[in-house]
């Protein structure tokens, strides 16, 4: 059966890299990928989506959360709005987007797979770095997965159910963030370096297979689960 994968993003047309891996997709994979907008604040908007998706497909299989953003800021400076807009969007919109992926997978009985993309800053402090509502989103996320998974994982008598829920918790990647990051706190790139294992940060592409392992029945027992994936820095 051809995967037909949809990439939902705030931006109002996709990038560069999408246009690139939509030519590759058919040919190489024989699937199908397709961009929608969506706000994650705006659950009308979300569900709208996602439930004209399932409809057109009579099923959704997984899904990806990952929205994230970042403010470095000394705790004694945050106001609460500040905090509530990184919430709203790193932990509920993370929850809604779940929701409504699950709402359509009841609807239509499919035993799909949930990726939560936490961070590794959400079980510990990131050293050089004042985000403590960031970090505390992330550890939120992580909790999120365990308590998803548990009331969405047994398959019911009526058929619905057996919905698996992950984390997936990368270490620092170099992203477009992260290189604002470098500019706010000189000397960060080399403590965060100097502090996992291997002596190096992450790129976005060594996260793809992980992502697709907890997609995919390759991880059919794992659920509640969080895979961290931060060149040791964790394990330090």
């Amino acid at each position: 059966m051809r995967s037909k994968v949809y990439c939902l993003d705030r931006l109002e047309a996709p990038d560069d890299e999408f246009h690139e891996a939509k030519k590759r997709i058919l040919p190489e994979f024989d699937g199908e990928l397709n961009y929608a907008q969506v706000d994650v604040r705006n659950t009308q908007n979300l569900d709208d989506v996602i439930s004209k998706i399932a409809e057109k497909h009579q099923r959704v299989d997984g899904m990806i959360a990952a929205a994230g953003v970042q403010q470095v800021t000394p705790a004694v400076e945050y106001g609460i709005e500040d905090a509530m807009d990184m919430m709203n969007i790193n932990y509920t919109g993370v929850f809604m987007s779940a929701t409504a992926v699950a709402r359509q997978m009841i609807k239509y009985k499919c035993r799909g797979s949930i990726c939560l993309i936490a961070s590794m800053s959400g079980v510990v402090a990131n050293k050089g770095l004042l985000s403590p509502v960031y970090n505390s989103s992330k550890a939120a996320v992580i909790q999120l997965a365990k308590n998803l998974a548990m009331e969405w994982g047994r398959v019911q008598p009526s058929g619905t159910g057996g919905i698996r829920v992950n984390c997936l918790s990368p270490g620092h990647i170099v992203t477009p963030m992260v290189l604002e990051n470098f500019k706010q706190v000189p000397g960060l790139q080399a403590t965060w370096e100097r502090e996992n294992m291997l002596g190096r940060l992450a790129t976005p592409d060594e996260f793809k297979s992980a992502g697709l392992f907890l997609l995919s029945n390759a991880s059919s027992f794992m659920t509640g689960n969080n895979l961290v994936i931060d060149g040791g820095h964790t394990a330090w």
